[in-house]
């Protein structure tokens, strides 16, 4: 494993880019052998893609037809055919999706909404359905930093607009769950090493699993990353001029997952720790110092029992669950050296109940309850001791929920449901769901939602404060946004799906970064006016006998407040997905993305161009050495030169995104 590796290391420092990739085709065909695909990229039919369930729309399983939204679903084989790196890169091949990197952070814009430097706050991310968003910063990882190696996710499912009636705090968007692989998907090892160019990035996994005799299925699996990272030519403002960061973009990322099921029982342990320096001198900070980085550090576990009772007409799902996470930030302000720290500690509880017993009704009641027993957060300045601040907190949540599923007739359905949640911030919060499902004829299904949800103030807007920089704003409420959205979908081929969705959604109270008026430092403020977003969504999906198929989206979003246009948010978003067999090449694939985003405003007023961007990903479904696999994966195929906007924490006004990358790597089974 190691061999080739370091041979392909050599290679790409003695030759040009492009004789680099010709020789690893070369390379990818001889690990290739003429015989069917293995299992694993078995390609599912169109019926068999829309069959899959999801349980991240209502907590329980439901298939994609009977969910009042345009849910969707990427598998594994998805990862793996179009080569994606990280849950951004997986999300943002859907429609309404679109990314930002500040290379320190990738961010969820969702249908228009995407506030430079906040921490996707918004969108509710989970694991097998335990919360990931953290105490301290509610945020949502997706990129490097998300605590799970992509390669043990099974499914990602992703169910836009608001989800609070079910979930409550940051559902606002959209849920977004991650499911993982169980040991039986394993049967044995796996080894996994690969090399990416650019960012000088090798990259290694070794996971277990297996079904035992007694019932019992197991995985842990080990990840690390280790990222030189590129040398960048950056701007730092006031009329400074711009100056190349050498040595400060590398990245650190070490992982831990295990996972065991036992009968009606259920255990997840997700460990993260990713250290990501910082080369933009995140928060303004001195530019081209040595030293300063940011470290996240996600401990997430919960045991989960699942059982039916009462000839399967009751089923009482329980967890317990603990969470940590660590915030770390070195920086230099004026030459000072400084520590910035968030750490905070969570445990829960939820109880949900789920009733058949009434005909046609699925009825639903659950209870949560989620204790922040400690967020601290901390300003050391090891230059200046007496600027050092400790900000200690804690915050109780509690939910209780309730939902109607009701099968009307055979082809109409109707949910109902209702939330309350209290916090000692913001006090008590409803947050009401109404769905409408019409399957009009078997290749034509109509539906309709209207849901509210909220968002209370993190500690961080809230609670911060370093006399220097930030000050704090205990009276920030809530955020609320109502939404509505309707659904065509039509299948007038066996093997092909079409979907058009037309949204609307206002935000109120929306929490952003303001001056106050007596200190005169920057302060997370509650903006007057709503925020209102209208946009249409249309998706085509087609399955080819034979194992190739197209998913291809265009997407149509205009997101306003006092009639101008948000910041980040571009108008039009088009996506092209296809993977196929290679002719003449047999046992080998490829995938192949293209994506549009429209110009993006930045802070300052003006505007980013137009981005295309390609990604092609060219694999093995079978191998010479029985259980090996190899792929070749060429990241801004064309080296697309384009920016993303920066935000108020950065020298910059826009930030270089990275240029064309490859990427090798080696699978083997055992």
């Amino acid at each position: 494993m190691i061999i080739p590796i370091l041979a392909l290391v050599v290679v790409l420092r003695s030759f040009s880019l492009f004789r680099f990739i010709k020789i690893l085709l070369i390379y990818l065909a001889f690990f290739s052998y003429p015989t069917h695909a293995t299992d694993d990229l078995e390609q599912l039919s169109l019926e068999q893609l829309m069959n899959v369930t999801i349980t991240g729309a209502s907590r329980y399983e439901q298939k994609p037809q009977q969910i009042a939204a345009s849910a969707h679903v990427i598998t594994r084989n998805d990862i793996r055919a179009y080569g994606w790196r990280t849950l951004n890169e997986a999300l943002v091949s859907l429609p309404g999706i679109y990314g930002t990197y500040d290379h320190q952070y990738n961010y969820l814009g969702v249908r228009g909404f995407s506030v430079p430097g906040d921490f996707t706050t918004r969108v509710l991310i989970m694991i097998n359905g335990n919360r990931i968003n953290d105490a301290t910063y509610d945020q949502g990882p997706t990129g490097r930093d998300f605590p799970l190696d992509i390669d043990l996710i099974e499914r990602i499912e992703y169910i836009p607009g608001p989800g609070s009636s079910v979930y409550g705090q940051n559902a606002m968007l959209g849920v977004v769950n991650v499911i993982t692989r169980n040991g039986s998907s394993i049967n044995g090892m796996e080894v996994s090493a690969s090399y990416q160019t650019a960012e000088v990035m090798p990259q290694e996994r070794v996971t277990f699993g297996r079904n035992y005799s007694n019932g019992l299925d197991a995985l842990i699996s080990v990840s690390g990353l280790q990222a030189r990272g590129a040398n960048r030519l950056l701007d730092f403002g006031d009329g400074s001029p711009p100056g190349i960061v050498r040595g400060q973009d590398g990245e650190d990322v070490k992982q831990l997952f295990a996972r065991a099921v036992y009968g009606p029982f259920e255990f997840d342990f997700t460990y993260g720790n990713r250290r990501k320096d910082d080369p933009v001198a995140t928060y303004l900070s001195d530019p081209l110092t040595d030293g300063q980085y940011q470290r996240d550090r996600r401990l997430n576990t919960q045991l989960l029992y699942n059982d039916n009772f009462f000839q399967n007409q009751l089923n009482v799902l329980g967890r317990l669950f603990l969470g940590e996470y660590r915030y770390y930030g070195p920086y230099v302000f004026s030459g000072e050296r400084t520590l910035v720290s968030g750490p905070s500690n969570w445990h829960g509880a939820e109880l949900r109940l789920l009733s058949t017993a009434i005909t046609d009704h699925k009825l639903m009641l659950g209870f949560e309850y989620q204790n922040n027993t400690s967020i601290r957060q901390s300003f050391e300045n090891f230059d200046n001791p007496a600027s050092n601040i400790l900000i200690k907190n804690s915050v109780l949540r509690l939910g209780v929920y309730i939902q109607d599923e009701w099968q009307i007739t055979d082809s109409l359905s109707v949910t109902a449901g209702l939330r309350y949640d209290h916090n000692n911030w913001i006090g008590s919060r409803l947050s009401p769901r109404g769905a409408l499902v019409w399957q009009a004829t078997p290749t034509i299904a109509f539906k309709g939602q209207y849901g509210r949800a909220h968002r209370a103030p993190n500690a961080y807007e809230r609670d911060y404060e370093d006399g220097a920089f930030l000050t704090s704003n205990p009276g920030l409420r809530s955020e609320s946004v109502d939404a509505v959205e309707f659904t065509a979908e039509y299948q007038p081929l066996y093997n092909m799906n079409l979907r058009a969705t037309i949204y609307e959604w206002d935000m109120r109270n929306i929490i952003t970064l303001g001056i106050d008026s007596i200190t005169e430092l920057a302060q997370y403020q509650q903006t007057s006016g709503k925020a209102r977003a209208r946009g249409t969504e249309f998706l085509v999906e087609k399955v080819w006998d034979g194992g190739t198929r197209l998913r291809s989206s265009f997407g149509y979003q205009s997101t306003k407040q006092h009639g101008s246009i948000l910041t980040n948010s571009p108008h039009f978003l088009g996506k092209f997905n296809f993977t196929t067999p290679i002719p003449l090449m047999k046992g080998m694939r490829a995938g192949y993305e293209l994506q549009f985003f429209g110009k993006r405003k930045t802070l300052d007023g003006s505007y980013t161009d137009n981005t295309v961007l390609s990604n092609l990903n060219v694999m093995t479904d079978v191998s010479r050495i029985k259980g090996l696999q190899a792929s070749l994966s060429i990241y801004n195929l064309f080296n697309e030169n384009y920016v993303h906007p920066g935000s108020d924490n950065n020298w910059q006004n826009v930030l270089l995104q990275p240029g064309r990358t490859v990427r090798f790597r080696l699978d083997y089974r055992f």
